[in-house]
């Protein structure tokens, strides 16, 4: 039990969370809609603080990011929970544990160790993924705090559901996101993942602004989400902040309680791929089918392919400083 950041109290014992953009109102003895944080006698308490439940060394490149860090390790944490319940999450058990089970489970590692551990494993950043990494912000942000002062790049992989106060306060020691634009379609928000399209557009524009290096992924469903105009907006909206944001397209597979759609065919994935490049946006890339010419960097200026992937791995990096061998173009990212 740890007293929450970002909230303010209310008359009659309530209090209204700052954290995310559901903005909970939460009376005495209740929690918001994540399950994790909960009113105390008019305090709020986050109840995630230490509780891992899940650890591991990932290539940068599984988060996904492509243009920060590449060929690197990230160490990655995650508690139970999450402000959203997507039908398809694939990581339902620990994200919906507090909803659906009613306890949360972990065990307690400190900031310091984790940090300790990633420097072990040769890790040149901490990812806070795989839940949603919102619902646990003061044990992430204490966590980078620690990393930033130790060398260590901080990482969210996020659904973009927070507050523009949330990301201020983590700007500081926030390196690098990736951001889940789930579709163009608020409709598809509120019935599929429980949130708002918004807000995630407000956060993604945020972030950029607050000098935080963001690449966004769309998972692509068949007949939920695969309407060519939605692509065509997504590509539009991220073109208006900034035509460097890689755009990552993947390819969806039945899971938890979405299984009335079938997977994602290559050739959907190429002409969405194809719509964005069409748009203007310089990277645009195909996930989840490994070994597809959608995984490569190409040089925005002459077309060359500079990185060459296969899934999470690299076989061929021609950058020179984040520049192009071949016409000198440099290429946005973090590319030490």
């Amino acid at each position: 039990m740890k007293e929450a950041m970002l909230w303010e109290k209310l008359p009659g014992g309530s209090i209204q969370c700052h954290l995310c953009a559901h903005m909970c109102t939460i009376r005495p003895g209740k929690k918001g809609i994540c399950h994790v944080r909960e009113n105390r006698g008019g305090t709020l308490f986050t109840l995630t603080y230490g509780k891992l439940i899940a650890t591991h060394v990932d290539p940068i490149e599984k988060k996904p990011l492509f243009h920060f860090q590449p060929g690197s390790l990230s160490y990655s944490i995650a508690t139970p929970g999450c402000n959203f319940t997507c039908k398809h999450c694939q990581n339902a058990s620990i994200s919906q544990m507090p909803q659906e089970m009613g306890r949360v489970e972990g065990e307690f590692m400190s900031p310091v160790n984790i940090v300790n551990d990633a420097l072990t494993h040769h890790c040149k950043s901490i990812s806070y993924t795989y839940t949603e990494p919102t619902v646990f912000f003061e044990y992430a942000y204490e966590t980078a705090v620690i990393a930033h002062e130790r060398g260590l790049r901080n990482i969210f992989v996020t659904n973009g559901f927070m507050t523009e106060r949330a990301i201020k306060m983590l700007a500081p020691v926030l390196d690098g996101a990736n951001i889940d634009l789930k579709a163009h379609s608020d409709d598809f928000y509120r019935k599929i993942c429980g949130g708002r399209l918004e807000p995630v557009k407000r956060a993604i524009a945020a972030m950029v602004e607050q000098g935080i290096w963001v690449e966004v992924t769309t998972l692509i469903i068949p007949g939920y989400n695969d309407d060519p105009k939605q692509w065509e907006e997504i590509a539009d909206f991220l073109l208006s902040i900034d035509p460097g944001i890689p755009w990552h397209i993947s390819a969806f597979y039945p899971t938890y309680h979405l299984t009335d759609a079938p997977p994602t065919p290559a050739k959907l994935l190429s002409k969405a791929r194809e719509t964005g490049l069409s748009r203007g946006l310089k990277f645009v890339y195909t996930g989840n089918i490994p070994g597809d010419e959608g995984e490569n960097t190409y040089c925005p200026g002459c077309g060359k392919r500079l990185i060459h992937r296969v899934g999470f791995t690299i076989f061929e990096n021609l950058l020179e400083d984040g520049a192009c061998p071949y016409c000198q173009v440099t290429l946005e990212g973090e590319w030490e």
